[in-house]
């Protein structure tokens, strides 16, 4: 069996294609053992692909369009979706059954501090129709600070992907009041890239069929099933909460079982990073995508 490195930008449970791949046995039935791994805070998992240390790695389109900005030539592409949503979570202190998006200005929000998941909530408080500057974000590093954060009393609200803000809910500490994918429909949200000389083997061609299967199965299969098959992925995450997390991705739709990067995601990714005025110029789709490998 041949070893496949396969490196996360960031985990939580919205990458559950990718996940179910490894923990439902996807890959190891086509002859692959992944390996996985996630990229240290601040670093990009694309550099791991660039050194040779991973073969797959979790990313996002904007990637490649930081990437051409700065002139470089790509040798790496994107070339499968993961999300075609935003999968983040608002979570508020009280349970709030009125909620509206309105009620964030003027509040303090525990928000990532830059990168897709600003600018995809900044472009959420477009489409909602309220100013983003009036509301009073809380920047306090990753993932884990933010948690750490709200859990200390930090913020009114805090952005989250799943399983983070169902465990709040277990633990009393907050009440999921909105879902920002909800806002912006669909969208490039995040990918699979891989080096363009990879996915041009036999061990691509593996992976795509594994992948393929995987998506199918998150489909198909209810989410307290696929909460038992990755709960030791997710140890510090109740296994209720974890299941009530992928019933509610599965219900967005970010998991539609395509694996195409389709133009229409592609073009509405630009769009919101065109709104963020990080997007000087639109790219051609065949500049930073290209269609998975098919398999056989």
């Amino acid at each position: 069996m041949e070893q496949i490195n396969i490196q996360f930008s960031l985990f939580s449970a919205f990458y559950t294609p990718l996940i179910s791949a490894i923990s439902g046995g996807f890959l190891e039935a086509e002859g692959l053992r992944p390996d996985w791994s996630v990229a240290p805070p601040s670093v990009s998992a694309i550099e791991s692909l660039e050194n040779g240390s991973a073969h797959v790695v979790q990313s996002a389109l904007s990637q490649g369009f930081n990437a051409l900005a700065k002139g470089k030539t790509l040798t790496t592409s994107h070339f499968a979706q993961i999300n075609e949503m935003d999968g983040f979570f608002l979570t508020g202190r009280e349970a709030d059954p009125e909620f509206s998006w309105q009620k964030l200005e003027g509040s303090e929000v525990v928000l990532f501090g830059g990168g897709q998941p600003l600018a995809m909530f900044k472009y959420a408080c477009y489409k909602a129709g309220i100013e983003y500057d009036k509301i009073k974000a809380i920047h306090v590093g990753g993932a884990a600070d933010m948690d750490a954060a709200f859990r200390a009393g930090q913020g009114q609200y805090i952005q989250q992907q799943g399983p983070y803000p169902q465990q709040l809910e277990t633990d009393g500490v907050g009440h999921i009041v909105a879902q920002v994918g909800k806002q912006i429909g669909l969208c490039g949200f995040s990918s699979l890239a891989a080096t363009k000389d990879w996915l041009q083997g036999d061990m691509a061609q593996a992976f795509m069929r594994g992948y393929r299967k995987a998506r199918l199965y998150i489909n198909e299969a209810s989410a307290a099933e696929i909460a038992r098959a990755q709960k030791s992925f997710f140890p510090e995450i109740d296994e209720l909460a974890l299941a009530d997390c992928l019933a509610t991705y599965k219900n967005l739709g970010c998991w539609t079982p395509h694996v195409e990067i389709t133009q229409q995601a592609f073009e509405a990714t630009q769009d919101i990073f065109e709104y963020n005025g990080s997007l000087k110029k639109r790219y051609v789709y065949e500049e930073i995508c290209s269609r998975p490998p098919k398999g056989s």
